[in-house]
């Protein structure tokens, strides 16, 4: 009877005690979740998206724009903002599905790679789509008299019509935003904010002709008034212009690569045997049926990119980057490359830009031609990506497309270097029976790193290419 009384008394002590408990950490015993659970649980919907790394030791990226905003529902893969680093601008996508929270960068800043860049509410759509039918059975219980009283009628003031009162407020900058590169760049040449425009384009996307009809409307303002003084045409004014992204990020790898000390090499090359031999090839392709793409015509710099990476074969230090050993004291050391990955500087609409044909060793004529058409038609729509720009080891740079018979390129850097093509044109000469004959030629710049190149390798590795050039029928000895 004692231990039976004694283990009653124990047994509500024991609970009496945990009720105390309960109460001192507010878990009152009532119906439904406890609320530190379930903001746990809410705050572990909150999935912050973190900044990628998109390689070539790139840290940080500019937020060009943005697509979504805080509040928006984004789906898995869906883009979220388009950002501009030292090589291409990268459009990054969604990882979860859910609802924007907060954006960590305004357009224009520097994201850190690494670092969240935007927070996603993976459970925020599910919450949203239920919150509204709660508010609306909220008024079905029974109301208090003053509120079932009618309310007064809202007093309009006399400027504000009652279509303007009706209508919401129109929001910009989410379809108006997502529009090509090249019509952000033009937005940018005529100093226009892109997200003032009121798309025309499918899903409202902006189009050229939106823009150039808003700079139209915004010259076309009030006239001034006749009193206004004349402006003095003969006085100097200056206007200050901020870089372009495409031109900052040239800013910084020119600042760069000038540190290396160049010299240039020219040589005068005959294109006549070149331009007979691409013309018998255009007339079989001609006649080849177009499949997928198929080529249908070959440009000159094809031949001169192979013939640069036959060259390479025999000079492989031109092929090479200059680098410090950490191992060994910080001297400096050659880094020898075993693939040729030659870039090909383009005009694009958005800037220069040097997308790489990689391991030219191994393709041939018609190959090089078809991946730098496609890389021109990706640099013609500003969507090359890190991946088309990163590995090049030399550089060629067509100049003469545009114009101009001589040039001085400058290296790329982490390269040794580089070759220009000035314009080709049709000159007198003599042949070897001293005959007057009609040639094409063309002359190739190059620079080299003088701290590691020599101009004897780069003269033997020139005449090299010119050889080959000369007689592009050497080529097919040397097909992979």
């Amino acid at each position: 009877m004692f231990l039976q009384r004694g283990s009653r008394a124990l047994r509500s002590q024991w609970g009496a005690s945990k009720a105390v408990g309960r109460v001192a950490m507010g878990k009152t015993p009532q119906s439904g979740v406890p609320r530190w659970f379930s903001e746990s649980r809410r705050l572990c919907a909150i999935k912050p998206v973190l900044l990628a790394d998109i390689g070539e030791g790139i840290v940080e990226c500019e937020v060009i724009q943005w697509f979504v905003e805080p509040g928006a529902r984004v789906e898995e893969f869906s883009p979220l903002c388009e950002v501009q680093s030292d090589k291409a601008s990268v459009e990054i996508t969604s990882r979860f599905t859910g609802t924007v929270k907060k954006l960590y960068y305004e357009a224009g800043e520097m994201a850190k790679v690494g670092k969240p860049f935007v927070d996603i509410d993976i459970q925020g759509g599910a919450a949203d789509a239920e919150a509204p039918p709660a508010k609306e059975a909220a008024p079905s219980a029974p109301a208090p008299a003053e509120a079932q009283s009618p309310a007064p009628a809202p007093v309009s003031t006399p400027t504000e019509s009652p279509a303007a009162a009706a209508a919401p407020p129109k929001q910009k900058g989410k379809g108006a935003a997502i529009s090509t590169p090249a019509v952000r760049h033009l937005s940018k040449e005529r100093n226009v904010d892109i997200n003032d425009i009121d798309g025309t384009g499918r899903d409202g996307r902006v189009t050229k002709e939106d823009i150039l009809k808003f700079v139209q409307n915004r010259d076309a303002g009030p006239a001034a008034p006749a009193s206004a003084a004349p402006t003095d045409s003969a006085v100097q004014t200056e206007t200050r212009q901020p870089l372009t992204t495409t031109q900052q990020m040239m800013f910084k790898s020119m600042s760069r690569s000038l540190t290396i000390p160049h010299f240039l090499y020219a040589d005068e090359v005959d294109f006549s045997d070149l331009v007979s031999l691409r013309g018998r090839l255009n007339k079989v392709l001609a006649k080849t049926p177009a499949e997928g793409g198929a080529l249908s015509k070959l440009s000159y710099l094809p031949f001169i990119i192979k013939a640069v990476s036959l060259a390479l074969y025999q000079f492989p230090i031109l092929n090479a980057r200059v680098e410090l050993d950490a191992a060994s004291n910080n001297k400096p050391s050659l880094v020898m490359r075993s693939q040729h990955n030659i870039g090909v500087a383009m005009d694009a609409p958005q800037g220069l830009v040097v997308p790489v044909i990689k391991n030219v060793g191994s393709l041939n004529i018609v190959a090089i031609a078809a991946e730098l058409n496609r890389l021109q038609a990706l640099a013609q729509q500003g969507k090359l990506a890190p991946a088309d720009m990163a590995g090049g080891t030399i550089t060629v740079s067509n100049i003469g497309n545009i114009g101009g018979t001589y040039l001085s390129p400058v290296i790329v850097e982490r390269e040794v270097a580089i070759l220009g093509i000035g314009r080709m044109r049709t000159v007198p000469a003599f042949d070897e029976h001293d005959n007057i004959v009609k040639k094409q030629i063309c002359n190739f710049s190059w620079s080299a790193d003088h701290r590691v190149v020599d101009g004897a390798t780069m003269a033997r590795a020139a005449d090299v290419v010119r050889s080959v050039v000369e007689e592009p029928d050497v080529m097919v000895m040397h097909l992979r």
